[in-house]
């Protein structure tokens, strides 16, 4: 008998928080500050709004239990946002999460038996791929091809459904290759899982970077195209809009109240509820009409941080990255650099070689290839930049990748180190 359940082994990680102790390695090692470019954590302040009105919860006592589905007030104001999306909601059809993560890792848990599939973005968030061999179900990676600016198309997709497809995740604007869905696309998507799909099958359409695109471009939500609502659970959350990654407050909105309920037991048995107070001061955000500027503030820095750095990557030697008009991340092609500097696919996936040297040798935290799924990545060269800090890193933390992307001598020696 083994100390920890077999399953466990089977569950991945987030390379975001994976990479922490090792930036703090790399500093310690050569006294530099490290540029992190590697997590998605918008370095703005919570707006003042949001947080006044959180304190305001906490001094009249808001600190106690409050229902596991999430306090009314909040799932109302979350179905009027999802109706202003053209997403049909009802406060029963809403529950409330710590953080949007675990509505993904539930969705699963809820959905998946042993042998079903399900279908998600590769690159993509992590936690889509890692925890269904976690559950005993099997991954079905659709990969997003640069060729095709890292969309995908209906054909694609459908290639890919079987009658054991339990399970499709979908993510726009979209973690980590930026790309934000146009409408027409939607369409064909949804017409192939209208028809195709098992009828107990779900998707789950991750939106939580939804106010976060750029040049003009339109988030639009698959619930909200003819016939999806009924298959479709929407995820969002105050993390990425409102730069509040520490308030813990995502919400779902599932096709029926059967549903809804059965992922308020699970709230039950997992975290019993979400903070009162950061639940009213999530609402005040929704509603208020001081959110909307923060977030247009916000976003437009994101966009010019964007430009500088896809204009600095596509100026260094062996790098290629296209525009992304949504989240706040980059994603270089850096397979040039790889054949530059002598990274040898022997030694392991060349991205993560590569950002390990960048970050031990030249001191720019980035995050590699495998971080946004392993299966099916052999042979795909690319590094996340999160955009989410300030431009003085970014133009500096640019400076420092284009010397290593030319440092043959310097990997050769980092490779050779004990």
């Amino acid at each position: 008998m083994s100390l920890f359940s077999q399953r466990l082994s089977r569950l991945g990680t987030e390379g975001a928080f994976r990479v922490v102790p090792l930036i703090h390695q790399a500093e310690r090692a050569t006294g530099r500050r490290v540029i992190r470019c590697n997590i998605g954590e918008p370095d703005f302040p919570t707006p003042q709004h949001i947080v006044d009105e959180l304190k305001r919860q906490l001094d009249a006592g808001n600190t106690k239990y409050v229902d596991p589905q999430g306090i009314l007030s909040l799932r109302t104001a979350v179905a009027r946002h999802f109706e202003k999306r053209g997403v049909a909601a009802t406060p029963e059809r809403v529950v409330i999460f710590a953080g949007t993560k675990p509505s993904i890792g539930l969705t699963e848990h809820a959905y998946l038996d042993e042998g079903d599939e399900v279908i998600y973005p590769s690159p993509g968030f992590p936690i889509y791929e890692s925890f269904a061999p976690y559950l005993g179900a099997r991954p079905v990676p659709l990969h997003l091809r640069e060729e095709k600016g890292f969309a995908f198309t209906a054909a694609d997709l459908a290639a890919l459904i079987t009658p054991r497809t339990k399970l499709v995740m979908l993510n726009f604007p979209s973690n980590p290759t930026g790309g934000v869905a146009p409408r027409a696309l939607l369409e064909e998507i949804a017409q192939v899982l209208r028809t195709r799909l098992p009828p107990d099958a779900r998707v789950f359409s991750d939106e939580i970077y939804e106010d976060i695109v750029f040049d003009g471009a339109e988030h639009v939500s698959i619930a909200s195209l003819p016939g999806m609502a009924g298959h479709t659970i929407v995820a969002s959350g105050v993390s990425k809009s409102y730069a509040w990654t520490g308030g813990r407050v995502g919400w779902a909105v599932f096709p029926t109240e059967e549903e809804a309920q059965a992922f308020r037991n699970l709230n039950i048995n997992y975290f019993s509820c979400v903070s009162g107070a950061n639940q009213e001061a999530a609402r005040f955000a929704l509603e208020s009409p001081l959110t909307p500027p923060a977030v247009r503030k916000m976003v437009s820095a994101f966009q010019s941080r964007r430009d500088v750095v896809v204009a600095a990557l596509n100026a260094m030697d062996g790098v290629r990255c296209t525009t992304p008009r949504g989240s706040f991340y980059c994603w270089p092609n850096v397979s040039g650099a790889c054949d530059r500097l002598g990274i040898r696919p022997e030694d392991g996936p060349p991205s993560r070689q590569l950002q390990l040297f960048l970050l031990f040798r030249h001191g720019v935290a980035t995050l590699d290839r495998n971080s946004f799924g392993v299966l099916g990545s052999e042979g795909q060269h690319f590094l996340r930049i999160s955009v989410a800090t300030s431009m003085g890193d970014l133009e500096e933390g640019m400076r420092r990748l284009a010397v290593a992307a030319n440092d043959s001598d310097g990997f050769r020696a980092w490779r050779e180190q004990p």
